[in-house]
């Protein structure tokens, strides 16, 4: 028999947000090789509009919050984290529900795979194990 041991659902929610944003990179990357995506991008256009200052931002802080959440699960308190991650992995999921809507075959696949890692990361915060009382 192999030796295993017990992971915190800190670190399960840690390292599920790092697989999400490892999909994320590389969905949007493959993305960069369909036919006129870069000529697109060149003349300052973006999946949301005109490429502003603005819309550059808000998609900044759109994939922020990924990022933040791979140290923030490990970082903040149970409650919290426990909230922040089911609200976050819940909009991650719908987020992604409608940006592989009519997308290339490679991103609905990312976008599957995405889906599945968030909607795992409601269900561990969800059913986060509680501590029996003393």
């Amino acid at each position: 028999m192999l030796d295993d041991i017990k992971v915190h659902v800190k670190f399960k929610l840690s390292g599920l947000w790092c697989s999400v944003m490892f999909c994320y990179i590389y969905g949007d990357y493959f993305e960069l090789y369909q036919p006129g995506k870069l000529q697109g991008m060149l003349s300052d256009r973006t999946a949301l509009g005109a490429a502003t200052q603005t819309t550059l931002l808000g998609m900044a802080a759109v994939m922020a919050i990924p990022s933040l959440m791979v140290f923030l699960s490990l970082l903040l308190p149970a409650t919290s984290s426990r909230w922040l991650n089911i609200v976050f992995g819940a909009l991650y999921s719908v987020i992604m529900v409608l940006a592989i809507q009519g997308s290339w075959h490679f991103y609905v696949f990312f976008g599957l795979i995405e889906i599945a890692l968030t909607l795992a990361i409601v269900w561990h915060a969800w059913t986060w194990p509680k501590r029996s009382a003393p």
